[in-house]
């Protein structure tokens, strides 16, 4: 799967997303995006984050919110023509060729800085930003034509479950206007033991299968304080930053709606690779 190469011109194609006509709400979706790697490696879940694109239909563009961009306060990123970030070291160099040249969304960016600052949050625009491997990895499965605007929000330094949550409820009135949520993290991040261990880890497994259970049921509360109630919580997310965009997608969700699995399997034995959707119109029946 390639992402486009051909240049594409930014205005004229924001213009036509904003002229698309919708006939339901864009959808929200926690999206696992593994190691870089999955760039080249789609394993499980990278045909099923395609299905789900083109069951998504049109859309006006893609809001991302990704753990690799950790600010004081939040930014929002303005800039026209995002590049693409290898924000890593150490992989195969085809890894580093890869260029996912979607345009940016400046208007929707200023519209979204809005929302967070009504709602509480500092945010400002930032008008340099690129898209880093937590946004473009997934997106190159997701929209893998790169031709919808997107544009990727950072997530504050003292971010917490409390804090995801109300981002998510802050952006949700764009779901409406079609702006796709994507909160892309990792259901288990435990990069030690994907270094240093290398065998699978049962652990990972019912953690994943708790989350499931929590996201499927709508147990909010449950997510919020998942640090206390999910089996190896800790192990599974030594730190929370791969957890939270979890939070911030259902937080977008509407009252009462359900949420979708988006089966992705395990990779390196203890990388849950399940995602969510909200929103999402069901398959067809053969």
């Amino acid at each position: 799967m390639r992402a486009a190469s051909v240049p594409i011109d930014v205005r004229a194609t924001y213009i036509e997303y904003m002229d698309i006509n919708l006939t339901h709400p864009a959808p929200a979706f926690f999206i696992s995006h593994g190691a870089p790697t999955f760039a080249m490696q789609p394993g499980q879940l990278g045909p099923v984050l395609t299905a789900a694109g083109r069951r998504m239909g049109a859309i006006k563009a893609a809001l991302i919110v990704s753990p690799h961009w950790m600010t004081q306060g939040v930014r929002v990123a303005s800039t026209p023509a995002p590049d693409t970030i290898h924000d890593f070291g150490g992989f195969p160099e085809p890894l580093y060729q890869i260029r996912y040249r979607a345009p940016g969304a400046p208007d929707w960016a200023a519209h979204a800085v809005q929302l967070l600052q009504s709602a509480g949050f500092a945010a400002e625009p930032d008008a340099g930003r690129g898209l880093d491997h937590g946004a473009w990895v997934p997106l190159r499965y997701l929209l893998p034509e790169a031709n919808t605007p997107v544009f990727q929000i950072s997530m504050p330094r003292d971010f917490d479950t409390a804090a995801a949550w109300r981002m998510g409820r802050a952006l949700a009135p764009l779901r409406a206007q079609g702006v796709a949520i994507v909160g892309s993290g990792s259901l288990t991040h435990n990069l030690y033991e994907v270094f240093h261990g290398g065998k699978e880890a049962p652990y990972a497994q019912a953690f994943a299968n708790w989350t499931s259970q929590a996201v499927l049921g709508g147990d909010i509360d449950a997510l919020l304080h998942y640090r206390a109630q999910a089996p190896s919580a800790e192990r599974a997310h030594p730190t929370e930053e791969h957890f939270l965009p979890l939070v911030v997608a259902a937080g977008a969700a509407a009252e009462g709606e359900q949420a979708q699995l988006l089966p992705g399997g395990m990779t390196y034995g203890v990388l849950a690779m399940d995602s969510y959707a909200w929103g999402l119109p069901l398959p067809e029946a053969a």
